[in-house]
């Protein structure tokens, strides 16, 4: 009898149902024991100051890490290399499943929460959406809202790509997650040869704009070292999560919103940007970056000129006083931070109309922030103009071209895919949201919000208010289009084709 080739039994279709989800079962089951482990870090915190999370915290430590190893022994069978159809499940079982995971220490420290709510939380504290459904934020025990922070943290550059350098540890290669995950439509190119290295060398910049960020808040003024290090958690996650109901507005400190400014900026950039320009010593490096200068431009020029409306609107008495306010809440918004210092709800409605339009197209690719990018946008200017050239000169041969390099047909009718499964998504979920009697406004603005991971938008989730306001099925709603909005729409609805699960 004739052997089958050797790479045959990888191919995903000649493995039944069971045989190829439960390799992914085990993987996840490894990766929650190691996120489980994140609960150290605040029952440290409880610990310290002897706050009421901390028997919640060890208890849900407790709880996951045995169901997570029990889970691993009864699929250990199964354990097999993932392949690329593999790794999507993967990323969606990942960001589906660690969110429910991290509601243990909310439920059990606040038995009245409802899970919906505590899901919408962990959801958007991982995706990095900073939109939240508590109150009372100030009066939180600490390690409470470490948890949020820590999971804003996790989240922002993508908490796969940090388990992408963890796997090879356990047995199994990670590229598959790190070209499933990864923000950008460009999605192959490495930084270094090995993508252990990439992820290290990805959260060693993280954690060092992380250590910078909280020193300076702590300089800048009367925060305590808490408030810096949850919000230099959030500043370069983009996460946008404060430990006060008011936001940013708390502190009331023009030394704190410069800071917080330049760090989201900093995280709105690519990353592999600020790679390039460490190992290189050379800050050229990000004007020659199409994708940086056109995020630049895009948020100063709206900077000064919504700084302008609102003071011939007559709602700040002075320029001065118009272009703070709009400096910090419009680049909080564009870069998909969420912060909030005042409540722009209440400026004239073509700013902050505009400000959640920049959250969609201003972050760039290989960044923490959400939307559809900025390189996607360039992409997309760029070939309507070349559409109204070739129609005028039918015979001419124009390249498109970002950075110096001519993309091919197939990068270009990929950026339009997905554009246009972006809009429908909003679309789509829009008219849930308004199915549910939620109001126009509200149901639009949350969707575009929450799919840019953008935090709050207008109406009832405004930013005088906050996601607690909406019922259990409209925060479903809003958590589906945050994992959308995270895993950039494609990664997720490809689970529901059928050709997906075809042998």
């Amino acid at each position: 009898m004739s052997k089958a080739p050797a790479f045959a039994l990888f191919q995903p279709g000649n493995y039944p149902l069971h045989q190829r989800l439960l390799p992914v079962v085990n993987l996840l089951a490894r990766v929650s024991a190691i996120f489980s482990l994140t609960m150290l870090f605040p029952i440290g915190v409880a610990y310290w100051g002897n706050d009421a999370g901390l028997m919640p915290f060890v208890e849900a430590l407790g709880g996951l890490l045995l169901f997570s190893l029990l889970v691993v022994v009864a699929t250990l069978r199964y354990k097999r290399e993932l392949k690329t159809r593999d790794g999507f499940i993967l990323v969606v079982g990942l960001w589906t499943l660690l969110p429910a995971a991290a509601t243990a220490p909310l439920l059990l420290y606040d038995p009245t929460l409802k899970f919906s709510y505590a899901y919408f939380e962990t959801m958007s504290a991982l995706s990095t959406t900073g939109a939240t459904a508590l109150t009372g934020l100030e009066h939180l025990p600490a390690s409470i809202n470490v948890w949020r922070h820590l999971l804003n943290w996790l989240g922002g550059m993508g908490i796969l790509v940090l388990a992408v350098a963890i796997l090879p540890m356990l047995g199994v290669g990670g590229m598959q997650l790190f070209k499933a995950e990864t923000p950008g439509p460009i999605k192959d190119t490495k930084l270094t040869p090995r993508i252990r290295e990439t992820a290290r060398n990805l959260w060693l910049i993280y954690a060092g704009l992380t250590v910078a960020c909280a020193l300076l808040l702590r300089l800048a003024g009367d925060l305590s070292w808490l408030d810096a290090v949850c919000h230099a958690f959030s500043a370069v996650s983009l996460g946008g999560f404060s430990t006060y109901d008011a936001n940013v507005g708390h502190f009331d400190s023009a030394a704190i919103e410069i800071i917080l400014v330049v760090f989201t900026v900093l995280s709105a950039t690519n990353f592999a940007t600020h790679f390039l320009a460490l190992t290189r010593r050379d800050l050229s490096v990000y004007w020659r970056d199409s994708e940086f200068k056109a995020m630049i431009a895009l948020i100063l020029g709206s900077i000064v000129i919504l700084a302008a409306v609102l003071l011939w609107r007559g709602t700040y008495a002075d320029y001065a006083t118009a272009l703070r306010h709009v400096t910090f809440n419009l680049a909080s918004v564009a870069t998909g931070s969420g912060y909030a210092s005042t409540d722009f709800a209440q400026w004239p409605i073509v700013a902050p109309l505009w400000m959640l339009f920049l959250s969609g197209i201003c972050a760039c690719a290989g960044s923490a922030g959400g939307g559809i990018k900025m390189i996607r946008t360039i992409v997309l200017v760029r070939e309507a103009g070349r559409q109204f050239v070739t129609l005028l000169h039918p015979q001419a041969v124009m390249p498109l071209r970002v950075n110096g390099n001519s993309l091919s047909g197939q990068v270009v009718f990929a950026v339009l895919g997905f554009i246009f499964l972006y809009f429908m998504s909003m679309v789509g979920l829009t008219f849930a949201l308004l199915l549910t009697d939620l109001d126009f406004l509200s149901s639009l603005t949350a969707v575009v919000a929450c799919l840019n991971n953008a935090g709050p938008g207008l109406g009832v989730v405004g930013p005088s208010s906050n996601y607690g306001v909406l019922t259990e099925p409209q925060v479903w709603i809003c958590s589906v289009a945050m994992l959308l909005g995270r895993l950039e729409v494609i990664s997720v609805l490809v689970l529901f084709t059928p050709a997906f699960w075809r042998n």
